[in-house]
């Protein structure tokens, strides 16, 4: 679901997890929960990475 909101979008924000179809897989909270605070860095690379 990242990679293709990446996609389509060229990017990706904390914000965007409270919107689906991220909403039914835990939103924001679980993005948290999963990567505390190495969140920010992670958004970072995902967008460098996966928009190229």
């Amino acid at each position: 679901m990242i990679r293709d909101h990446i996609a389509a979008k060229l990017g990706i924000e904390p914000d965007d997890f409270e919107y689906a179809p991220f909403t039914r897989e835990g939103g924001l909270g679980w993005v948290h929960q999963r990567f505390g605070g190495e969140f920010s860095a992670i958004i970072e690379e995902w967008n460098g990475t996966l928009a190229t």
